[in-house]
């Protein structure tokens, strides 16, 4: 009999009273491998009661207090660090020594990161001939995480950080393509010590985060995911003024130059199109290559791509091509793949759905290679959330970054070149939120990450994330004596 999952409200998995549930897929299968209860009206309203009970004895506590239970849950999410990957595996599909060495690892190392600041958040004072005044940093109250698919625990990490070191408590909805990872953190929480109410995880669809976002309860919102329903989430939030970080799509340039090493720059085109079979929102997945190193780029990228990338099981420790999240996703890519063809561009590599022979049931699509691209075609321009690389030629510096910026999008782009100045002089130029030189995909703790356009608002990570989680209160100290007209 498949298990069924609860919501997790105040410390402990409660139960829905309409029995609404939904049923998770493991990708590499296409089995169903357990079921979860919907956040019905009575979940959604216990969730509103205990966060804002867990508020009010969190954000009393001493910030050190705060600290040191954060630091106990990273410790929690470091012991388990091999069994959270392999849940990780089931629900995404994504390949074990991913997961083991990436998902985990990033999440807790944000909490860890957040756990350091909780201490220094701090306020400034000024003198102003005799009255003075000073600022309070404080926390905002609730705050309502809405997580994506491909990233589960390792989002439900980068958001929960901040807010709870800042003192907010949060409601965290996990996709319903991959709830398992929120719903294992929320239980660390509360083994590392934290009050019952600081972290709830309600569970269901697009009705559930529209519930989050309208909340007038609800300081802020926290939305990972795709640019139309970013949109939306806005739209709702914005009847309650309530403010709103928004982590969106891309379709995110690499550029490699004429004195780039060629291994390098292929090694960074095959991490951004090929790591977690493409469903990574920061992907370059339009790759300029410079016309006088063009052929020597594409003769590696093919050959390491036919050597290189195995496809199967997940679990198996070899495997470094999962399955997608899911056999409408992968049909939805492969009709990219088909359309990019009948615009004209050359299918230079795989194209197809496949059955690996460790996971004939999974939603398998080949690593896939375009060139003879042109800017305007549909695979060039939008975003495709799978193993497929455009590769485009370029001749000259400015050309090549009018290209890069040619687009609605404005997440990441990387450039490939031995030049520092040429390094420095167009990263400067490139409209994007981030970017990476001579490296691609890297995003510590320590670095903020966000979006220009429609590829979002706010930051997450860094400390510049703390003041998203905060609000300024300025306090004015009359100490001369009081003047008045009347």
């Amino acid at each position: 009999m498949t298990q069924c999952y609860r919501n997790y409200i105040h410390g402990k998995f409660v139960d829905n009273t309409t029995g609404e549930t939904f049923e998770v897929i493991n990708p590499a299968t296409g089995e169903v491998v357990y079921e979860v209860q919907v956040a019905d009206e009575t979940v959604q309203q216990a969730a509103i009661e205990s966060a804002r009970k867990g508020f009010a004895q969190w954000s009393a506590m001493m910030p050190v207090e705060r600290s040191r239970i954060l630091y106990k849950a990273v410790a929690l999410l470091r012991e388990q660090n091999d069994e959270l990957a392999r849940l990780e595996s089931i629900d995404t599909g994504k390949p074990i020594q991913e997961t083991i060495a990436v998902d985990i690892v990033t999440g807790a190392d944000a909490i860890e990161f957040f756990a350091g600041l909780a201490a220094s958040i701090e306020g400034n004072q000024q003198d102003l001939g005799g009255d003075f005044y000073y600022t309070r940093r404080e926390p905002l109250g609730i705050c309502a995480g809405i997580g994506a698919w491909n990233y589960p625990i390792q989002i439900a990490c980068w958001k929960a950080a901040p807010a709870l070191a800042c003192g907010n408590s949060m409601i965290f909805k996990p996709s319903e393509e991959t709830p398992m990872g929120a719903m294992q953190l929320a239980q660390v929480f509360t083994r590392a010590g934290m009050p019952d109410g600081v972290f709830n995880v309600v569970h269901g669809d697009g009705r559930v985060g529209a519930w989050l976002a309208e909340h007038e309860a609800i300081a802020k919102v926290s939305f990972t995911g795709e640019v139309g329903t970013g949109k939306k989430v806005m739209a709702a939030a914005s009847n309650t003024l309530k403010d709103v970080t928004m982590e969106l799509g891309g379709k995110s340039p690499l550029i490699v130059f004429q004195d780039a090493d060629i291994e390098e720059a292929v090694s960074a085109a095959m991490l951004g199109n090929f790591y977690s079979q493409g469903e990574v929102c920061t992907n370059c997945t339009r790759v300029f290559v410079h016309e006088a190193v063009f052929d020597a780029f594409m003769q590696q990228l093919l050959e390491r791509t036919q050597n290189n990338i195995i496809a199967g099981d997940p679990l198996h420790p070899d495997t470094n091509l999962g399955a997608l999240i899911s056999a409408k996703h992968r049909d939805l890519v492969l009709d990219y793949i088909e359309q990019g063809k009948q615009e004209g561009a050359t299918l230079a590599y795989g194209g197809s759905a496949i059955q690996p022979h460790s996971a004939p049931g999974g939603y398998f699509v080949e690593p896939t290679i375009f060139t003879d691209c042109s800017d305007d075609m549909t695979i060039v321009k939008q975003e495709i959330f799978g193993p497929v690389m455009s590769v485009l030629r370029f001749s000259d510096e400015q050309e090549v970054i009018q290209r890069a910026n040619n687009t609605s999008y404005g997440l990441a782009a990387g450039l490939m070149t031995r030049d520092v100045r040429r390094a420095h002089r167009v990263v400067h130029q490139l409209q994007a939120g981030i970017c990476w030189v001579n490296s691609y995909g890297a995003s510590p703790a320590e670095m903020p990450v966000g979006g220009y356009k429609l590829s979002g608002i706010g930051r997450e990570n860094g400390i510049e994330t703390l003041k998203h989680f905060t609000q300024l209160k300025a306090v004015y100290l009359g100490m001369n004596k009081l003047e008045s007209p009347f």
